[in-house]
C-alpha cells in the first residue's frame, strides 16, 4: 500500500463509520476469484471492489457512506463477512478501471468463440461514448473489434492496422513507431469486421469501392480515445487503419516534449515576435503536431486572437479558435487562412503547408504583423528554405518572413524498469561513442521490447542576417546547414547521441531515425 499522508477528512468520515481507511490500492493485490463475481455495473454504480479474503471475511474497498447499502449484496454474494475499508473515490475508481480492464478477455480468446457464428450480421453501433469494458456480452465480431481496441490502448498503440490479403488477414500495432503483428483472424470475418469498423464510425457499410474517412470515440477502462479511421479498397478487399488518440495524456508543454532547457528558451524567445514565420519539419508522424500545440498552450492568453486552421484537429484548446479543412466543401488551408486574415488575428496556425498558394498567403500575413505557425515536410531543418523555393515562393520573401525552422524525429525511450549498461564494442564511421551506453532487455512493463514510449530529438535553426543573405542568393541545403552548425546548431543526430549516451534512448534508434541524413554511415 502506499505510504502517502492520508487527507484529514477521510479520517474522520472512516472514524465515524468505525472503519480502517487507506489513501490507495495496491490493484496487483486484488483477488480476481472474488472480482469474478462482482460485475463491473455493480462495482462501479456503487463504488465499491472487493480486495482480499482475510480472516473468514471479504475486505472491501468503499468511497463514502452511500456504498455501505451494497454490503448486504456482497455479503449475500460471497456468503461470509464483509470488512469495509474507506479509500479515496478518485483512487478507487482508478482501481477498478484497472483490475477489470485486466479481466478483460483478449483478442486471441475472443477469436475462439467465432467458430460458427453467423458473420452476416453486425449489432447496431454504440451510443456515444460507451465503456468498452461494459460491452462484455456482445456478439463476437463485436467483441473481438472491442478487444483489439482495449488491447492497442493497453499496449500504448498508436495505430492499428486491419490488413486484407488472398488467404489471410492481419492485425498489427504500431508501437512506438514500429509496426508489431498481433493477430491473425480468420479470413472469413473480414467483411464483418470492416462492417463494425464502419458502423462506429459513422461510415457507409454498403460502399466499399470508394475511400472513406471517419471518426470514433470509445472509453476505455475509463479513458476518453478519440480515433481517426481511414479504410481505403484494395485487391484482397477494405484495408482500414486506425489512429488512436488518448485524451487523457492532454497538451504537452515545451518542457515535456523533450526540447532541453536551451531549446525551450530559444523557443520561447522565437514565440514573444509578434510576426514571421516558424515552421516545424520532419516525415509524417515525428510528432511535428504534438509540437505546434506545445507551442499553441504556451502563448495561449485572454490578450490574444489566436486561430488555427487544422486537419484533423487532434486537441480542443480553450481559447483557441479551431477550423476543421474539409475539402469536400472547398475550405482547404488556402481558403481557411484568407477568411482567418479578416478575424483580426495575432496569431495563426497553419496545420501544414502542403502547395505554394498556402505557402504564399502564411508569407503574406507573417509580413503584415502576424506570427505564424506551421509545418513542413522535409528531413532537416535547412531543407526547409529549398523547398520553399521549390514550390515558387521567392528567395527575398522567405529570408523576410521566415523566423525560425525547427526539425524533429521521434525516438523511442529505452523502458527505465528493464534498463541495463553495456560497453559498445561496434564502431561506426564518424561516430565518436562513449565508455558506455544503455539498452532495454525487455520486461514485463513494456511488453518485451526493451522502450517505453518515445521522446523527440531536434535541430533548431534561427534566421539570422547572414543566413538572410544566403537565401536570397539561393543558397543550397548543404551550405545554409554548415553555416548553421558553425553557428551553434545541434543536429539531429547530435542531439539524438547526446540523449543515448544519457541513457533515454540507444544509439541503434539514433541512427535508425537519422539515416536519411548521413546515408554514408553504416548501420
Amino acid at each position: 500500500m502506499s505510504d502517502m499522508p492520508l487527507p484529514e477528512e477521510l479520517e474522520a468520515i472512516a472514524g465515524r463509520l468505525g472503519i480502517a481507511c487507506q489513501a490507495s490500492i495496491n490493484t496487483g493485490e486484488v483477488d480476481a476469484t472474488l472480482l469474478a463475481r462482482v460485475p463491473l455495473s455493480f462495482a462501479r454504480a456503487n463504488t465499491v471492489l472487493p480486495l482480499v479474503e482475510h480472516d473468514g471475511a471479504v475486505r472491501v474497498a468503499i468511497a463514502g457512506p452511500a456504498a455501505l447499502l451494497a454490503l448486504d449484496e456482497l455479503r449475500l454474494t460471497f456468503g461470509r463477512p464483509v470488512e469495509a475499508v474507506l479509500v479515496p473515490a478518485a483512487a478507487l475508481t482508478d482501481a477498478i478501471n484497472h483490475v477489470y480492464a485486466g479481466m478483460s478477455g483478449t483478442a486471441r480468446e475472443v477469436l475462439q468463440e467465432l467458430e460458427g457464428e453467423d458473420l452476416s450480421t453486425i449489432a447496431t453501433e454504440f451510443s456515444d461514448p460507451k465503456d468498452l469494458l461494459d460491452l462484455g456480452d456482445e456478439a463476437p465480431v463485436i467483441r473481438l473489434l472491442n478487444s483489439i481496441l482495449s488491447e492497442a490502448v493497453k499496449e500504448r498503440s498508436s495505430d492499428i492496422h486491419i490488413e486484407p490479403y488472398e488467404r489471410d488477414l492481419l492485425v498489427r500495432f504500431r508501437i512506438d513507431g514500429l509496426l508489431y503483428e498481433k493477430l491473425s483472424p480468420p479470413k472469413i470475418i473480414q467483411e464483418a469486421l470492416i462492417s463494425r469498423v464502419k458502423i462506429m464510425a459513422g461510415l457507409n457499410i454498403a460502399e466499399k469501392r470508394l475511400p472513406q474517412d471517419g471518426r470514433i470515440r470509445v472509453r476505455v477502462a475509463g479513458r476518453d480515445v478519440d480515433i481517426r479511421v481511414s479504410i481505403i479498397p484494395t485487391f484482397y478487399g477494405e484495408r482500414a487503419v486506425l489512429r488512436l488518440l488518448d485524451k487523457k495524456k492532454g497538451i504537452l508543454s515545451l518542457a515535456d516534449i523533450g526540447l532541453g532547457e536551451e531549446g525551450v528558451q530559444l523557443m520561447e524567445r522565437m514565440l514573444t515576435r509578434t510576426s514571421g514565420i516558424i515552421l516545424v519539419t520532419g516525415p509524417t508522424g515525428s510528432g511535428k503536431s504534438t509540437t505546434l500545440y506545445a507551442s499553441l498552450n504556451r502563448v495561449n492568453s485572454s490578450e490574444k486572437n489566436i486561430i488555427t486552421i487544422e486537419d484533423p484537429i487532434e486537441y480542443q484548446i480553450k481559447g483557441i479558435g479551431q477550423i476543421q479543412v474539409n475539402p469536400k466543401i472547398e475550405l482547404t488551408f488556402a481558403a481557411g487562412l484568407r477568411s482567418i486574415l479578416r478575424q483580426d488575428p495575432d496569431i495563426i496556425m497553419v496545420g501544414e503547408i502542403r502547395d505554394a498558394e498556402t505557402a504564399e498567403i502564411a508569407i503574406q500575413a507573417s509580413l503584415t504583423g502576424h506570427l505564424v505557425l506551421s509545418t513542413l515536410h522535409t528531413n532537416d531543418a535547412a531543407t526547409a528554405v529549398t523547398r520553399l523555393v521549390d514550390m515558387g515562393i521567392e528567395p527575398f520573401m522567405i529570408a523576410s518572413s521566415l523566423s525560425a525552422v525547427l526539425a524533429q524525429r521521434l525516438v523511442r525511450v529505452i523502458c527505465p524498469h528493464c534498463r541495463e549498461e553495456y560497453r559498445p564494442v561496434e564502431q561506426y564511421a564518424g561516430i565518436s561513442l562513449p565508455e558506455r551506453l544503455y539498452r532495454g532487455r525487455g520486461c514485463e512493463a513494456c511488453f518485451g521490447l526493451g522502450t517505453l514510449g518515445r521522446t523527440a530529438i531536434y535541430e533548431i535553426m534561427p534566421i539570422d542576417q547572414e543566413l538572410c543573405s544566403m537565401i536570397i542568393r539561393r543558397a543550397h541545403a548543404g551550405e545554409i546547414k554548415e553555416y548553421a552548425v558553425s553557428r551553434g546548431m545541434k543536429t539531429l543526430r547530435d542531439d539524438g547521441l547526446a540523449r543515448a549516451a544519457a541513457g533515454l534512448t540507444t544509439i541503434e534508434e539514433v541512427l535508425r531515425v537519422t539515416q536519411d541524413d548521413y546515408a554514408d554511415v553504416p548501420l
